[in-house]
């Protein structure tokens, strides 16, 4: 999506961060990081994975913001 212009964010669990690092560097985009969260996600009950999402929601608008974008900065 970034490549047609639109910010995007990759979000993950810290138990792929290398693979994750790995295929945006095979695919040309070395500098394309994702936010990660704690893994494992499939074995927690809702309000679980709701505290994980709101614990990395800033650092996701921030990439997201045209600011962000503009600058070129990661959170």
């Amino acid at each position: 999506m970034e490549n047609w212009g639109i910010p995007a964010v990759a979000v993950a669990t810290h138990e792929f961060m290398l693979p994750a690092r790995a295929q945006a560097a095979a695919l040309g985009r070395p500098d394309f990081d994702a936010v990660y969260v704690p893994h494992p996600i499939q074995d927690q009950i809702r309000a679980e994975i709701e505290a994980r999402a709101d614990a990395v929601m800033g650092e996701i608008a921030a990439r997201l913001s045209p600011a962000a974008t503009i600058r070129g900065c990661k959170s």
